[in-house]
């Protein structure tokens, strides 16, 4: 399938820039054809006009969005090999990760499409009058959610599929009832194109209006400041690095009108080793941590980078196994050379510190002409890491730091000092929960989703799943980026006081003609 390297702005295609850039495949080191034009401010401002009308049409209509859903999931598996392809092309990910992400990719999307249809994500609340009620009388007052308008959308550099064009963000705001204008990755635009021309045959197959969907190109800020700064945006969506998140939250923040920002901006997610489990399977934790630490060559949000034992017999037995693991494990491609680079950089400050040794380091020499990093493990002294904060900031690639602890104390110092992060995982038994009660306490108030004798690598998309965490992992610890509730994050209430029956949306009417779950005078019920 030809690439045409324009910004899709509602059902039209737009080239009205001079700017253009090129993907370069980072294991090859080539620029790939062909030449991408990164979107002017007049387009950035088009896509908004038309996604403003297309809300404005589809909240009149009442529009279903749940057959759009399935559509866009639909035409995304009609893509075949050649997305796959330019995937792995620009980015470096083997067929079978790519595979399993777009398998993700539909998953959601229908997923979705589910909790459209079954309507009761709109969480309706009626409480009927009481007009004899002494001393005042009680009015009618009904309760839903709704969509908030135009959503500005940000593609993910490692996941080019299931958070980028048509990942999460956007099924979200789709189901909420918004339209979305997404800004591409500039590292994979290729494949962001063939998502995002699905998305427009689906839009049409679903006779939605020309807005409901665009696609800006772009390698320089100005295009994503833009999108964020436009006066009909009502919401950002973003996964990727601190610094680019904390420029979008404080841009829109520095409106007018501020508009919420759901920044994901990374965790060096935590894993505390607890006796039990060191003394009982020591050489097993260190496998499954060296697994988890090269998945992807390092390049997730969950990457352990953090593990932290207290000193002892069982934590060297631990470390000797790992240390082994990481030596044999291969260097792999990374998503683009700037990954890479701040890899290296970030590995090499760590380094060269008096403070922390380098254990371990993949024994095969990575080629820089292929965009590869070695896999490494450091550590360094529970009293250092607690001592210089450098040591606990997220190095995003295949590598962990070991820290070692003298006591239970330190281990609950280590977890206090901690910063907001996505996950922390305990290794341990049922007696060492007991006895760790209080490190469990405060890993509660430190991270999203806490996880027990397993690895934070691997998401599960369910409605119970919580992808988020406290600042600095992410910009609103309410909400998560991943499973239904995801859902909540682009949509608003409204309350209707003394309406008539007639005039009330169809998920507030007495009637209940969807049938969906309501919570009427404080009961919930279905009828």
């Amino acid at each position: 399938m030809e690439l045409h390297g324009k910004n899709i702005v509602g059902h039209e295609r737009s080239a009205e820039g001079t700017v253009t850039f090129r993907a370069l495949a980072p294991g090859r080191d080539q620029p790939l054809d062909p030449q991408f034009h990164e979107a002017t401010d007049a387009e950035v401002h088009a896509a908004f006009e038309r996604a403003a009308e297309a809300f404005a049409t589809c909240r009149r209509r009442r529009v279903d969005f749940a057959p759009f859903l399935e559509c866009i999931a639909g035409e995304i598996e009609a893509l075949g090999d050649a997305l796959i392809t330019r995937a792995a092309e620009e980015t470096g990910l083997p067929e079978a990760r790519l595979l399993g992400e777009r398998g993700r990719t539909v998953g959601q999307l229908r997923m979705f499409a589910k909790v459209v249809r079954k309507g009761s994500w709109v969480d309706a609340r009626i409480d009927h009058a009481i007009p004899d009620r002494k001393p005042i009388p009680k009015p009618d007052v009904r309760r839903m959610l709704i969509g908030i308008g135009p959503v500005a959308i940000f593609g993910a550099s490692n996941f080019p599929l299931a958070f980028s064009v048509a990942g999460g963000d956007t099924a979200s705001a789709i189901a909420a009832g918004n339209p979305v204008v997404v800004k591409a990755h500039p590292a994979h635009p290729g494949t962001s194109e063939l998502v995002g021309r699905a998305i427009r045959r689906a839009a049409m197959a679903a006779e939605m209006p020309s807005g409901m969907f665009s696609l800006l190109h772009g390698t320089s800020e100005r295009v994503g400041l833009a999108m964020v700064r436009h006066p009909l945006a009502r919401a950002v969506g973003f996964t990727g690095s601190l610094r680019g998140g904390r420029a979008l939250f404080d841009a829109a923040n520095a409106r007018p009108d501020p508009i919420p920002v759901y920044a994901e901006m990374g965790s060096i997610n935590p894993v505390f080793l607890l006796p039990g489990a060191l003394a009982g399977r020591a050489d097993a934790i260190a496998e499954g941590l060296a697994q988890s630490v090269s998945l992807g060559v390092g390049q997730f949000c969950t990457n352990p980078g953090v593990v932290v034992g207290v000193a002892g017999d069982d934590l060297d037995r631990l470390t000797s196994t790992l240390r082994e693991r990481i030596e044999e494990t291969a260097p792999g491609t990374m998503l683009h050379r700037g990954i890479l680079e701040a890899y290296e950089r970030d590995l090499q400050e760590l380094d060269g510190s008096s403070v922390v040794t380098l254990e371990a380091r993949s024994r095969e020499t990575p080629r820089r002409e292929r965009t590869e990093a070695a896999c490494c493990l450091l550590s360094t002294e529970a009293g250092d890491f607690l001592a210089d904060r450098r040591l606990s900031r997220e190095i995003f690639g295949p590598s962990t730091i070991l820290v070692r602890a003298r006591s239970r104390e330190q281990l609950e110092a280590i977890a206090a000092g901690l910063e907001g992060h996505l996950t922390a995982t305990i290794h341990g038994t049922e007696e060492d929960l007991e006895e760790h009660a209080s490190l469990v306490s405060i890993l509660e108030s430190k991270v999203g989703r806490i996880i027990f004798n397993g690895f934070p690598t691997g998401v599960e998309v369910c409605p119970s799943m919580h992808h988020g965490g406290p600042y600095p992992a992410t910009t609103n610890s309410l909400f998560t980026s991943v499973g239904t509730a995801a859902i909540l994050r682009f949509a608003r209430p409204v309350c209707y006081q003394g309406f008539p029956d007639a005039a009330l949306p169809a998920e507030l009417q007495d009637e209940n003609p969807r049938r969906i779950w309501r919570l009427v005078d404080g009961e919930l019920t279905r009828e």
